[in-house]
């Protein structure tokens, strides 16, 4: 159960939105930031999460990590470079340990070899290139970006240890949060899932270029909570 708390948030860092209206017409280019969120689990506060970007040139790191007390905690990192507005996936790589036990993954993308290579624990996999692939890390960068030059693409394909899916994200309007950071108008975007009883909703807030400051999931009967804190970065 905790193993899949901590794998849900950073699948939250995966985030989505749509065109904007109504909201400040003033847009940044990817810049680097660090946010930090108080994190729950079936209504539960059990810890505190954080997502940072930062850059050298035009290679690009994003992290995020989690931790709930002494019980379990997670890492991934994404590292990708700018192709205009398009992010160009290099790597990503996760590791989370619940109690005595660790688990890693990573995922190396080779456009030239038109291949991704990926390594859960101990089971390797390859499988074919699909253009625009990003990971679950920085789809999160990529949607934002999409935001604020017109809207969404019809389809984004992520890869994880398995296989490239395609997925899709859908705006369900505006709405006010509340934070301890302050109280911001948000795109509110949910994310579809295949399987049924899954829900994961994300709040974006154009104040903050489009940080989530807000993300819900529901597994059928698990829930997890992200809520923002404090905040270092570009806003209008």
């Amino acid at each position: 159960m905790a193993k899949s708390k901590l794998k849900t948030a950073t699948i939250a860092t995966s985030m989505s939105a749509l065109l904007f209206v109504g909201f400040s017409s003033q847009t940044f280019a990817m810049s680097p930031f660090q946010a930090s969120y108080q994190f729950n689990y079936n209504g539960k506060n059990l810890g505190s999460a954080t997502r940072t970007l930062s850059k050298s040139g035009n290679n690009w790191n994003y992290v995020f990590a989690a931790k709930a007390g002494g019980i379990a905690s997670a890492t991934e990192s994404s590292r990708f470079s700018l192709n205009g507005k398009q992010i160009q996936s290099n790597s990503f790589s996760r590791s989370s340990k619940i109690l005595v036990h660790n688990n890693t993954m990573s995922i190396n993308f080779n456009p030239a070899a038109k291949t991704i290579n990926t390594k859960k624990d101990n089971e390797t996999r390859s499988f074919a290139w699909k253009a625009g692939v990003l990971d679950e890390l920085n789809a999160e960068l990529q949607i934002r970006e999409d935001i604020k030059n017109g809207g969404l693409k019809s389809t984004y394909y992520l890869a994880d240890a398995k296989e490239v899916e395609a997925r899709k994200f859908v705006k369900q309007g505006t709405e006010s949060i509340k934070t301890d950071y302050g109280t911001f108008e948000t795109i509110k975007v949910v994310m579809k899932h295949d399987k049924p009883g899954r829900e994961t909703i994300f709040w974006l807030a154009p104040k903050l270029d489009y940080l989530p400051v807000k993300v819900s999931h529901v597994d059928k009967k698990t829930s997890y909570g992200l809520l923002l804190t404090s905040y270092k970065g570009a806003s209008n």
